[in-house]
């Protein structure tokens, strides 16, 4: 039976049965969707992979620090960037 290695909310692998709904970018902390045209782009260049990490969940993805991409979750990335400002002021 084939498993897939996903991160929990505190950052720590575990083995699932399911395959995770988002991938992410440990090293830049950004979560997005598999079909992400952005990031295929960067793992067919052969970059990124080292740092790819997969999320059960949106909700997983953000408690474990994780930010929207930009690219392919604009509407969620632009209510997190909104957040972020308001917290500065």
């Amino acid at each position: 039976m084939k498993t897939y290695s996903l991160l929990d909310s505190n950052n720590n692998p575990f083995e699932c049965l399911e395959k995770g709904l988002f991938g992410g970018n440990k090293k830049l902390k950004i979560y997005g969707k598999l079909n992400c045209k952005s990031a295929l782009s960067y793992i067919e260049k052969g970059h990124y992979i080292t740092n790819r990490v997969f999320f059960k969940d949106e909700t997983t993805a953000i408690d474990a620090g994780y930010r929207p991409c930009g690219k392919c979750m604009k509407e969620e990335y632009d209510v997190w960037k909104n957040n972020k400002l308001k917290a500065i002021k």
